[in-house]
């Protein structure tokens, strides 16, 4: 398929310390096929210095397509997201958190499948392939393998990390979609409603992750876990039911 412009969706809550680093990384990438990038940063209405930051690196970096909307409120990343996703105009779209645990070189990693003419949504796994771990949680770990495979039973896929930030996915799809979860239950959210669409072709490729403690700001928790949890649940049992 040809693409002409990539849309990156950025969600931000007080990431002064490391969003002008991922910045740099974004736009440092050469994208395959000389496609273009739209960034797209949504700032959750952080409490921190993320506002002046993005707007000092924008003003530095203005021959570049970066586009910024402040949530009036705080509204969760989920929400963020919706936003960034009615916003963007590129064939495609990726989301790249603020954190650097996923590294945007690899956003051609993704784009391959769709550039050769495969998929039309393609889900980086931290779990296959010969790329870079970082070491960390070994309950987490346990987590993420409950709750993808918990999804897989109900979407009948056979992803193997449902719970990962770069996905990428053809915009009009996504754009087209009801999402409802307005914090870190839009994985499993998106997971299942993507699943019920007729003849949709959903590709997995192995990425790198460089994983934060929560001393370095992780901010996912055991109580995001219950709520994917619900999620997986909700989305998928109580979905299906309606569409009977």
């Amino acid at each position: 398929m040809q693409i002409n412009k990539l849309s990156i969706i950025i969600p931000v809550y007080n990431e002064a310390a490391t969003i002008h680093l991922i910045l740099k990384k974004v736009l440092a990438v050469q994208l395959i096929n000389t496609i273009q990038k739209e960034i797209i940063v949504i700032n959750d209405c952080s409490t921190d210095k993320t506002e002046e930051v993005l707007s000092e690196f924008i003003t530095n970096n203005n021959s570049f397509n970066i586009i910024t909307h402040n949530q009036s409120y705080n509204q969760g990343k989920g929400a963020a997201l919706h936003k960034g996703i009615s916003m963007a105009s590129g064939e495609y779209l990726i989301i790249q958190d603020a954190d650097l645990e996923y590294d945007p070189e690899e956003y051609n990693i993704l784009l391959k499948p769709v550039v050769d003419g495969f998929a039309d949504v393609v889900y980086g796994s931290r779990f296959v392939g010969g790329k870079p771990h970082r070491i960390l949680f070994f309950w987490h770990t346990v987590g993420n393998y409950f709750l993808t495979f918990l999804s897989n039973i109900f979407t009948n896929l056979n992803l193997s990390d449902m719970e990962t930030c770069y996905k990428l996915f053809n915009t009009k799809i996504l754009q087209n979609i009801q999402l409802k979860e307005k914090h870190f239950g839009f994985e499993p959210e998106v997971t299942a409603k993507i699943s019920r669409i007729p003849k949709i072709r959903i590709y997995e490729v192995g990425i790198s992750y460089y994983g934060r403690t929560y001393l370095e700001g992780k901010k996912i928790g055991w109580r995001d876990g219950f709520r994917a949890l619900w999620c997986i649940l909700k989305y998928n049992i109580g979905q299906k039911k309606q569409h009977h």
